[in-house]
């Protein structure tokens, strides 16, 4: 299979992705895109012509997006709570053109669990936005290019999916390997809507923006931090430079969800702007798509799993 190359290096912006690209018309939604790269991703989709939905716990916290662009509105939306998903497809009405999920939460220090029992950055990074997906693939198909976006991370080279202990219910509860594992699965939602979808025309793949300061990191201690090289020893935050803008880190993001470069790709993984290659996991990789985020069978399998879940 040959990789999907694209002009654009890892310290593209997103407004540079979509520099001449019209999207006028066009229907977008983004989760979390009151903040962070969200927020950068929304810029670049409104500036670029496109009509965005904001989709945020907090609506108001997009106050000022919605001020900066007429075009966009912001909605609530709770991932952790399948009501709130449900409330907010029914009340959808019309085409989505491209569906962005980008909200999250990173390394919870301690086990957490949504109404349905699901550890709860498996159920914001993953079981939501399924659902979300799921619950808009109608409108998706209403689209003439539709596609959905999944803000994953390089952290699924660390750790596949546990299909046998998926909640951590019976093995000890690693922050870590939870917030893998749940990125694992962001990677497997777009393989799998790439092999379920694809004869209705529907797209997805899926991209690591690298590491940013945002509020991602809130739940990262002072000893990580500095081990990144991202804080000092008097706790304030420094860059390294393998860090990016927020509006370099939502560069991919926006190249799968509207750049013409990608049509007709599906099922793919993207970093830097450009499709990764297929790697072994390991916690020495520090590039690429584990083999596991990419299986088919394990991707078939997620779905099925999650989908009683959500209906």
């Amino acid at each position: 299979m040959t990789l999907t190359t694209t002009p654009f290096g890892m310290r593209a912006t997103a407004a540079e992705v979509l520099d001449g690209v019209d999207l006028s018309g066009r229907r977008m939604i983004v989760t979390g895109g009151s903040s962070g790269l969200g927020a950068e991703a929304v810029r670049a989709l409104a500036g670029a012509g496109a009509q965005v939905t904001v989709a945020t716990r907090n609506p108001a916290a997009a106050e000022s997006l919605v001020k900066e662009f007429p075009g966009t509105r912001a909605v609530a939306l709770d991932l952790t709570d399948l009501a709130s998903v449900r409330a907010f497809c029914d009340a959808w009405s019309g085409p989505v053109d491209g569906l962005i999920a980008n909200a999250g939460v990173m390394m919870l220090p301690t086990r957490q669990v949504n109404a349905q029992g699901w550890e709860l950055q498996l159920a914001t990074n993953y079981l939501g936005h399924f659902a979300l997906a799921v619950g808009l693939r109608s409108a998706l198909q209403e689209a003439e290019k539709p596609r959905v976006a999944v803000v994953s991370s390089g952290a699924q080279l660390r750790a596949g999916f546990d299909f046998d202990d998926p909640q951590f219910e019976q093995r000890a509860y690693d922050p870590f390997v939870a917030y893998a594992q749940s990125k694992t699965a962001d990677v497997l939602l777009a393989v799998g809507i790439g092999r379920r979808w694809a004869e209705h025309g529907i797209t997805a793949n899926a991209c690591a923006p690298g590491w940013i300061h945002t509020n991602l990191t809130r739940h990262l201690d002072a000893a990580t931090m500095q081990a990144l090289g991202a804080m000092d020893a008097d706790g304030n935050l420094i860059t390294p430079d393998f860090y990016k803008t927020p509006a370099q880190g939502a560069a991919t993001t926006v190249l799968l969800a509207a750049s013409p470069l990608l049509d007709g790709v599906t099922g793919r993984y993207f970093e830097d702007n450009q499709e990764s290659e297929t790697v072994d996991g390991s916690p020495d990789v520090m590039a690429g798509v584990a083999k596991w985020s990419v299986d088919p069978a394990a991707a078939d399998r997620l779905w099925d799993y999650a989908l009683p879940v959500v209906r």
